[in-house]
């Protein structure tokens, strides 16, 4: 390939029925469907072993033809609206870990505060006070500690998370084997 078109990547799934892809419990019409946690899992990790610029494609080999040859037609939009979904998901679970975070770091920051302020008031350079004054420093940074940890790490892997099920919702799906 030149440098100016996309690669792609394809991901290969072989099932008995194209039924397998999808959660059997799961009442919803077929191409409103939960995908089958074990497929998810399987996609979704071969998917992030993949090279990141490149699309994605999914094949699933079958060994027989389906029930109702129709719900082949459905079964991309399933596959991509299940990964849109939990796209989706991901962006609320962000938005969330940041809400926690911003209230977490006002609740830090006021701690930290009481506790340099009540540090600062003991009167004397002895040994208690300054030990009572030091701890109260550490205790108000430990307060410290969520929020910068949400900040600074727990973010990332949620963000990745959904770029991931971005890439999969834009996947195309081809069967093979069903006759």
């Amino acid at each position: 390939m030149n440098g100016s078109s996309e690669t792609v990547a394809r991901i290969e799934l072989k099932l008995r029925d194209v039924k397998q892809l999808f959660h059997t419990l799961d009442p919803s019409p077929f191409r409103e469907r939960s995908l089958d946690e074990d497929a998810e899992a399987f996609i979704a990790s071969w998917a992030r072993e993949l090279p990141g610029r490149s699309e994605l494609e999914l094949i699933v080999h079958v060994s027989g033809p389906p029930e109702n040859a129709a719900l082949l037609a459905e079964i991309e939009p399933a596959v991509q609206g299940h990964f849109s979904y939990l796209a989706e998901v991901k962006e609320r679970e962000f938005r969330r870990l940041m809400s926690r975070g911003r209230t977490s770091l006002l609740i830090g920051l006021a701690f930290l505060g009481v506790c340099v302020g009540i540090g600062n008031a003991l009167p004397g350079d002895e040994a208690l006070p300054m030990l009572v004054r030091e701890s109260l420093l550490i205790g108000g940074w430990v307060a410290m500690w969520r929020p910068l940890e949400i900040f600074l790490y727990d973010w990332w892997e949620v963000r990745d998370q959904k770029r991931d099920f971005e890439r999969l919702s834009r996947m195309s799906v081809q069967v093979t084997g069903a006759a």
